[in-house]
């Protein structure tokens, strides 16, 4: 499971090109701010694609409302890049040399000069200061106050089958603010949103798994289906817990003692220090301490119905008791945004970063790229580099849709996790066998077919793909330094001669057929609200997975901060030991498992659905032997989290 800003962040602007902020060619990234005409300075990419003069509908009422964000570009810009590149790479004198997040914000944050100017232009304009912070200024008005400012004028326009409000022309800011202003966000009205004045709505219905069960993979053969690939199949996992995890990716004594994590999602499960003490306590985990788990929660939560805020309590949970389950002893921040939408989730980040809660940042939820746009795209890595000045680093889920042709129309990738200043987390198949031994890895993609009615095949076998891991090759993000040598040049030219982004970077467990068995308190038909237990996966599974595995590897490291991990992480590719090269064809043959659902999700009541799930089929995209689109470098092996022990 993994919160999508397509529900999340469902219908974000379009975008052909995604810049980064401006001063990112440390990383060969193209700049945000775009040249400046004689008066104005222009914000590139402030005026999404889709607001074309084909679909223009006319001038926006000049009393309607605008919200909106002026971001800071800080003091230097291409200081900041510069500096978050040098502190994590290896080869770099520079590596690990962290600075405080008072010292990061001293020397590349906005001057109280830069904001003053910025406030006093803002409010010259008519418009109303509604929030300062480090990153923005925040301010509300009328469109005619909004149009003055940015010296565009705001239109009606047609998208799909909505209207939404966007500027006309390219906003832009008085040339005087040149150098002082990132980007603007809010001008257009489409929602910004990812997946996944309100309270908080009760728990979701109940979900429980039907059994038979292996207790670890191959246990339990499902002697009496139909066979498949030419074979008897075992029936699919309860849910592998943390011993098993733990003895799979080579935690070996380490515990992330003295690490702190944090797990960003939106809203707050009510449940999620209950569930979390007793999941522990069911299955084998020590025990959480006093003072182990925090919330840092907003005030307020908006568009709960929107965004579904009941279902987000389950990706917390996940992602809390995933990261518990591998690195007991690490210390975890849960930070809830008010909303599924992009201002909440990067206020989330935001705080983070400026209080420097944690080395090691989980993130489970994301959008498709075709969603993005450079406005949001420069917020966004404008705060990846600030985390990665302090050595923090961030961790995001590639996507549960595969090359999400399927689910989108369009062979892409997913965002945040395509940016250059993230680990993008992919996912794979584990098999955990007896005695907590690692068998084998296929990269995650599903094709599910039926039990025929007279139960003697599986109908249309292998049957349609369901889901996979996220991955391919960004068509707006740049090749970063650190993938060139690794990432096969075809897949680094597939949209661009001169090499773009791939994802993902690394992979961990995320097939729901190999997947982690989880406990949350759930809604019963009776209305009743109690703690129950099923079998979960998806990357947003193999984020918290991987984010742990770092804090083990922190804690090898003599508590050292990894921070941004991608340049280590491709120096390390090729030693032996490090990585599983996991790829779709593990054993020589087809790999499958039998799966026995409740039609109605929760008992036997009203009948059992049979099903037959093919391993390693993603898509389009392939799990090869060295780097694929798929699992990346490959998942942690024994030697990954030894290999951050410092020698004497």
């Amino acid at each position: 499971m993994r919160s999508n800003r397509a529900t999340v962040r469902a219908g974000v602007s379009m975008a052909a090109t995604l810049p980064m902020i401006a001063g990112a060619l440390a990383l060969g990234i193209p700049a945000a701010h775009a040249a400046d005409s004689p008066a104005r300075d222009v914000l590139k990419g402030s005026k999404p694609l889709w607001a074309t003069a084909k679909a223009d509908k006319g001038a926006t009422s000049n009393s309607a409302q605008v919200k909106a964000r002026v971001y800071l570009a800080g003091k230097d810009a291409a200081g900041l890049a510069a500096y978050a590149k040098a502190v994590s790479d290896p080869n770099s004198p520079l590596y690990g040399k962290y600075l405080s997040a008072k010292k990061a914000q001293a020397r590349f944050g906005a001057t109280k000069e830069q904001v003053t100017a910025v406030k006093s232009w803002l409010k010259s304009a008519g418009l109303t200061i509604t929030s300062v912070t480090p990153h923005y200024v925040a301010v509300s008005g009328d469109v005619a106050a909004a149009e003055k400012a940015f010296g565009t004028q705001l239109h009606n326009f047609a998208k799909g089958s909505k209207t939404y409000r966007a500027p006309a022309q390219t906003a832009s800011v008085p040339a005087g603010l040149k150098g002082a202003v990132l980007t603007v966000t809010g001008l257009d009205s489409a929602p910004h949103k990812s997946n996944h004045d309100d309270q908080l709505p009760p728990p979701d219905a109940v979900f429980k798994n039907a059994g038979p069960f292996s207790s670890y993979y191959g246990s339990n053969i499902a002697t009496t289906l139909p066979d498949a690939y030419g074979q008897k199949i075992p029936y699919a996992v309860k849910g592998y817990t943390g011993k098993q995890l733990r003895a799979a990716y080579g935690a070996g004594a380490y515990t992330g003692k003295k690490v702190r994590i944090a797990i960003t999602d939106a809203y707050a499960s009510p449940t999620i220090a209950f569930d979390a003490a007793s999941y522990a306590k069911k299955n084998g985990d020590a025990a959480w301490k006093t003072g182990q788990l925090h919330q840092v929660l907003p005030k307020n939560y908006t568009k709960t119905e929107e965004c579904g805020a009941a279902g987000w309590y389950g990706e917390e949970t996940l992602d809390v008791e995933a990261v518990h389950a591998v690195a007991p002893a690490a210390d975890v921040t849960y930070v809830g945004a008010a909303s599924c939408y992009d201002d909440d989730l990067l206020d989330s980040l935001g705080k983070i970063v400026d209080n420097h809660l944690a080395d090691i940042v989980s993130n489970s939820w994301g959008d498709i790229e075709a969603n993005q746009t450079p406005d949001l795209a420069a917020a966004y890595d404008q705060v990846f580099q600030l985390g990665a000045v302090q050595g923090i680093g961030f961790y995001f889920s590639s996507g549960d849709d595969g090359d999400q042709a399927a689910a989108s129309g369009t062979k892409q990738v997913d965002t945040p996790a395509n940016s250059a200043w993230v680990t993008a987390v992919g996912g794979t198949s584990l098999a955990v066998g007896k005695g907590d031994k690692y068998q084998w890895e296929t990269g995650w993609g599903t094709e599910k077919a039926t039990l025929s009615a007279d139960g003697k095949s599986w109908a249309g076998f292998p049957g349609a793909f369901t889901s996979g891991a996220g991955g391919g090759t960004s068509k707006t993000v740049p090749q970063p330094y650190y993938q060139k040598n690794v990432v096969p040049k075809a897949l680094a030219t597939a949209n661009n001669a001169a090499g773009n982004r791939v994802v993902p970077d690394i992979a961990a467990i995320a097939d729901p057929n190999t997947g982690f068995l989880v406990g949350q308190t759930q809604t019963f038909p009776d209305g009743s609200e109690r703690y129950s237990e099923y079998r979960i996966g998806g990357t947003s599974l193999a984020a918290p997975v991987i984010a742990a595995v770092q804090a083990l590897a922190q804690e090898a490291q003599g508590g050292k901060a990894l921070g941004f991990a991608n340049p280590a992480i491709y120096a390390k590719y090729g030693k032996k030991g490090v990585f599983h090269d996991v790829t779709d064809n593990p054993t020589g043959s087809g790999l499958a498992v039998a799966r026995v659902d409740f039609a109605n999700g929760l008992n036997a009541k009203d009948g059992l659905l049979y099903s037959v799930r093919s391993l390693g089929k993603d898509s389009s995209l392939s799990a090869v032997k060295g780097y694929d689109d798929v699992t990346g470098v490959g998942s942690p092996a024994n030697g990954y989290v030894k290999s951050y022990t410092r020698k004497h």
